[in-house]
Order: C-alpha cells, then sequence, then structure tokens
C-alpha cells in the first residue's frame, strides 16, 4: 500500500487546527499541527511533509519567515491562511514561493480541495520531468534533482520557480501569455492572477541572469507575454 501524504498544517489558534485536520484525515490524510512558526519550523527539519497549511499571523516567526526559511532548504508546497485585508501578505507570499493561498474566513472543504490541486500539480510536473536534463549557455536544468546551475554554481529556486522555468525552457521559442502559464504551471484551480507570474519571472530573472535588466533566457514579449530564448548549450 502506497504511503498517506502528509500534511503539516501551522496556525495560533487550535481551533483551526482542529478543523482542518478533522477535514483532512477524513481524506485520507496524515495530519500533524503546530501553533506557531518556531514548532512549524522544528517539524519540517524532523519530518519533511508533502505540504504546508500555513497560516500568516502567528507568533515567535511569522509565515512569511517561516516560508522563505523552509524554501532554503526543501521543495515543499505551501498554501498559506491570510485574513480579508491581508493584500500586501498574499504578494509577499506569493513573491517568496506559496504554491497557494486561502482567505479566511474559509471553508475546510474548499481548503482541502485546494490541497489536493496543489498535490496533484506538483506531483504531475514531478512526472513530467523525471529524467529531463536541459542546457542553455551557462545555465543547466536537471530535473532528477531539480537543482539549476550557472556557470556550475547551484542557483536556489522555490517550487514554483523552479516549474515556472523548466516550462518555459521546455518549450524554447515558444511564447506563453500570463494567464497560460498560470494554467499550465499552477493549475486551472488557482485562485490568484496573472501578476504572480510577473512576480515570479522577475525573480527568475534575479536569480539566472547575468544581467537581469538584460536577460538572456527569460524573454518579455510586450503585449503578449514571455518565452525562453533559444540558447546553444
Amino acid at each position: 500500500m502506497a504511503a498517506r501524504q502528509r500534511i503539516l498544517v501551522v496556525d495560533d489558534e487550535p481551533q483551526i487546527c482542529d478543523v482542518v485536520e478533522l477535514y483532512l484525515r477524513r481524506e485520507g490524510f496524515e495530519v500533524e499541527t503546530a501553533n506557531d512558526g518556531e514548532t512549524a519550523l522544528q517539524a519540517v527539519e524532523h519530518n519533511p511533509p508533502d505540504l504546508v497549511v500555513l497560516d500568516v499571523m502567528m507568533p515567535k516567526v511569522n509565515g512569511l519567515e517561516v516560508t522563505r526559511l523552509i524554501h532554503e532548504r526543501f521543495n515543499i508546497p505551501i498554501i498559506m491562511l491570510t485574513s480579508r485585508g491581508e493584500e500586501a501578505d498574499k504578494i509577499v507570499g506569493l513573491e517568496i514561493g506559496a504554491d497557494d493561498y486561502v482567505v479566511k474566513p474559509f471553508s475546510p472543504k474548499e481548503l482541502v480541495v485546494r490541497v489536493k490541486v496543489v498535490l496533484r500539480r506538483a506531483g504531475t510536473m514531478a512526472v513530467e520531468t523525471k529524467f529531463a536534463t536541459m542546457q542553455a549557455g551557462d545555465l543547466r536544468i536537471d530535473t532528477t534533482t531539480r537543482l539549476v546551475t550557472v556557470k556550475g554554481q547551484v542557483v536556489t529556486l522555490t517550487v514554483k520557480e523552479f516549474d515556472l522555468l523548466w516550462f518555459l525552457a521546455s518549450h524554447p521559442g515558444q511564447v506563453f501569455s500570463r494567464d497560460q502559464l498560470l494554467d499550465q504551471v499552477w493549475g486551472y484551480d488557482f485562485y490568484g492572477d496573472s501578476g504572480t507570474v510577473t512576480v515570479l519571472v522577475r525573480r527568475l530573472r534575479e536569480k539566472i541572469e547575468a544581467d537581469p535588466a538584460n536577460p538572456q533566457y527569460l524573454l518579455t514579449v510586450w503585449g503578449v507575454g514571455y518565452k525562453f530564448a533559444r540558447v546553444s548549450a
């Protein structure tokens, strides 16, 4: 029997953790809970989960910092929980690598659907890219390890940064609109907007381009979207 997927639920309100845990367990997931950022980081370090559901506003270490610290070492999908009016937190969360967000108060059933979508998308990307490696100029993408190097130096990417880079690199010269990239990389059920793609492209350029203002790999096609340039290895 295949191992059940593990979800770490982090919220400083125990009743929210209890309800989310109940609904996730009903769907066959293993669930661990934490009530502050520090405990969450310890849990990830001890036994990395398949996905983290993470509140933004928490004691000790807030959700944004937890997300940043997790992605320094692990490729773990994260769904952030934000309160209404915390638009800035949503944007920052997506910028530092959150895969999706849910606004409080939320339906536990909706959250379970989001969890399944993010996990399914992460699994699909892993299968599609299982043994592929690509070299373009000084850039090398290795999907067996999900490592990216530039001139032999490892570049640390979040889950979604890697997925977006690989998708574009897998279709060199082909132009994709922001909405198409949202569908292909985040999935049709993602509730964000096309600005998420713009943010991620900017972050990727800062990490892989020698001159982000004059990119060699990730090119803007004005009025349309983005493409990965055809670069000789």
